[in-house]
């Protein structure tokens, strides 16, 4: 137990952070200023982990969270911040992460786009579902564990969202197998469209089907089944796509298929595809290879301002999904080819690239960075949504003669300590 401990700042991963005794003390659900008491769980030669006990002196910066499970749910970590808070917290720590890692200096490191709308954002969620001995919960698995936190109204989620949650509530509860459903995924689309996917085990599926095929086509949801792997499901009722806008003044409209990927902040997907094309604004590269494409959410804007565009995927029916796209929107310069990521650049580079777009998952990719540090393509521009790993990548880079020209943080979920950017890198001649 530590007695007293102030928080003096706020460290990637959400938790607040303390000295004592010289090592530093990470708590959850803290803030800056915070006087507290705290139990400690995990204690490491340099710093230790520990549980708030009590707050002796709650800090000036402190909000009253929205959400009544927060700080039970495992979702949010900073709903007690007030948004203009985090998102201070969120460029600083951005910026000390490229600083001090890849010695960026500070100025290259721009403003952070911030959320329009810190509330009703998230377009994809998924809850987890179990029946209980007091009956049937939806929502989301406390911090730490796999026990499901109850949740009515998920003040992130988008109010369709909250909407299909109500509904599949209490359609699931009362449903032939609600022990056997484990999950729910819901998703909604810039056209107010729902999806679900709904996980059923061992064999209730067609028995599941029969039961919600009347209730989600009275409702004008679309559904699907997943008995097993994300490729293998079941579909019951209504359109299988769902479509987002990637520019703010475009015809373009894409689609995505249930176990596809889009980013579940589309208004600030938007920034993040027009940062992109800002790149290389003025320009018009002649050969694109857009690494990890998915369904084309940078791939196709950019084939407006190039000659060629390569989309490369190792989800083969996102890369599917990608040439049903550009075949939609009369695109015909643009490519795609489901393979890894890796060796890409080498088994089509041809004349080479003047851009290489990089969107790897939270892992990054750094076998990537390091093929393309050897191979030298004009202009990187890296977008990713996890800091350290982004850090990590752009060292090859930077070793081999790469230059950032700027980075920016992009806010995709606010209330949370996650944040997106944009990296643009140049091989001066």
């Amino acid at each position: 137990m530590i007695d007293l401990l102030r928080i003096d700042s706020l460290a990637y991963g959400g938790n607040g952070v303390g000295r004592h005794e010289g090592k530093a003390v990470f708590v959850p659900h803290t803030a800056p200023g915070d006087l507290l008491r705290c139990r400690v769980t995990r204690e490491k030669k340099r710093y230790a982990e520990a549980d708030l006990t009590e707050l002796v002196e709650p800090s000036s910066l402190r909000r009253t969270p929205p959400c009544p499970v927060f700080g039970r749910c495992g979702g949010c970590q900073w709903q007690h911040l007030p948004y203009r808070e985090q998102g201070e917290w969120k460029e600083r720590i951005f910026r000390d992460t490229l600083v001090r890692q890849c010695a960026l200096p500070a100025e290259k490191i721009l403003p952070l786009a911030a959320a329009p709308d810190e509330w009703g954002y998230r377009s994809r969620v998924q809850f987890k579902c179990r029946q209980t001995e007091n009956g049937f919960v939806m929502g989301f698995y406390r911090r730490g564990s796999h026990f499901v936190i109850d949740v009515e109204h998920c003040p992130i989620a988008a109010s369709a969202i909250n909407e299909a949650l109500a509904s599949f509530r209490g359609w699931l509860a009362h449903s032939p197998c609600p022990e056997r459903v484990p999950q729910v995924d819901l998703a909604v689309d810039d056209e107010g469209r729902v999806r679900a996917v709904v996980h059923v085990l061992d064999g209730q599926a067609d028995v599941l089907a029969n039961y919600l095929r009347p209730l989600v086509t009275e409702a004008g949801y679309a559904l699907f089944l997943q008995a097993g792997r994300k490729d293998i499901l079941l579909h019951v009722s209504g359109e299988s796509d769902l479509h987002i806008r990637p520019l703010a003044d475009s015809g373009l409209r894409l689609a995505y298929g249930p176990g596809g990927f889009a980013q579940v902040n589309l208004e600030q997907n938007r920034r993040l595809v027009a940062a992109v094309l800002g790149a290389v604004a003025g320009e018009r590269p002649r050969r694109i290879l857009d690494l990890c494409c998915g369904m084309g959410n940078f791939s196709l804007p950019l084939a407006g301002i190039a000659d060629e565009v390569f989309g490369v995927e190792d989800y083969a029916p996102s890369i599917d999904k990608a040439r049903q796209n550009a075949a939609a929107n009369l695109v015909e310069n643009a490519r795609f080819h489901a393979r890894p990521a890796e060796g890409a650049y080498a088994a089509l580079a041809g004349g080479g690239f003047d851009l290489v777009v990089l969107d790897p998952p939270r892992t990054g990719a750094y076998q990537v960075a390091r093929e393309l540090a050897a191979a030298r393509p004009s202009r990187i521009v890296y977008v990713s949504c996890d800091p350290p790993t982004l850090a990590r990548d752009l060292v090859p880079l930077l070793h081999a003669g790469f230059r950032v020209q700027w980075s920016r943080p992009v806010d995709l979920f606010p209330q949370t300590y996650h944040t997106e950017s944009v990296t643009s890198l140049v091989l001066p001649e």
